[in-house]
């Protein structure tokens, strides 16, 4: 739907007016695009609108050899079939993969923790895109590498950007893509089927429960899980799975993201059925 009005947001420094813009709304988000202006568009035909590519930042590990799965869970296997000239002449490449939903950059849907939560298929669109709010707790997390994120860091951010918006898709940055793909520096350790070991940031129960009564639409982190990697009883997943909040783990690049004003896309893989699934993750700078 797009809207007549300008926008204005003076007390981020962000003001957008049509003239010049126009705002595609998807559900709770922003898609930025660019438009003619009317000058342009009296002389020239009209032209299906673009974003600007350098406002597109790739939040997502590729899969391949090195892609860091959970230690009990298959990880990514793929096969040349075909590759090279066909007996046809021209050229013919095909392969096939396998990897369990819960490795690399991937969405845990809330049926993950949660029983009759929806499933990855299930998830509306509307709900994989988003404001971008990007809690930055590199600080905290240098110091201790379990650190679980508290509501603490959270008003924080409220206090420097206003309230979190219904809807948003609310990041953990904690500098832990430095590591990728050192499993070692990553996960804890390096030991197949290892989960005894693990020490990562992640988020603790009462920022999980804070985050609900916010109605945010996602949670990611900068690591492999949404609780931190000393956690035993997962609350974390269980209290946003509950509320029928998705998690997005093994994010890339969150240091090329400003705090606020960015929009985030998150499309898994739609597996039916699925607890979770590899995703592509984008972001739109303001």
């Amino acid at each position: 739907m797009i809207h007549t009005q300008a926008w204005s947001r003076p007390e981020r420094g962000l003001q957008l007016t049509l003239s010049t813009r126009l705002i595609l709304l998807v559900g709770p988000g922003l898609v930025l695009f660019n438009s003619p202006s009317k000058a342009q568009q009296a002389s020239a035909p009209p032209t299906a609108p673009t974003i600007q590519s350098s406002k597109l930042v790739d939040l997502t590990y590729s899969f391949g050899k090195e892609t860091i799965y959970w230690p009990t869970d298959p990880s990514f296997s793929w096969k040349s079939l075909k590759w090279g000239p066909s007996p046809g002449g021209y050229w013919y490449a095909s392969a096939s993969f396998s990897a369990s939903e819960h490795g690399g950059t991937h969405l845990d849907s809330p049926i993950h923790f949660a029983e009759k939560q929806p499933t990855v298929d299930q998830i509306p669109l509307s709900q994989l895109v988003g404001p971008a709010v990007v809690v930055n707790v590199q600080a905290e997390c240098e110091k201790q590498r379990d650190y679980a994120l508290l509501p603490r860091d959270l008003e924080a951010w409220e206090q420097r950007h206003g309230p979190i918006p219904a809807g948003a898709i609310v990041l953990m940055h904690s500098g832990w893509g430095r590591y990728w793909p050192d499993k070692t520096r990553y996960l804890g350790t390096n030991r197949p089927r290892d989960t005894k070991t693990l020490h990562f940031p992640g988020l603790s129960r009462e920022a999980a429960e804070w985050l609900v009564k916010r109605k945010v639409a996602g949670v990611g982190v900068d690591t492999a899980s949404l609780d931190p990697g000393s956690s035993r009883e997962f609350m974390a997943h269980r209290v946003l799975n509950g509320a029928g909040i998705y998690g997005i783990e093994n994010v890339a690049n969150l240091e090329k993201l400003p705090e606020a004003g960015a929009t985030l896309l998150a499309l898994p893989m739609k597996i039916e059925g699925g607890s979770g699934a590899p995703t592509r993750v984008i972001a739109i700078l303001p």
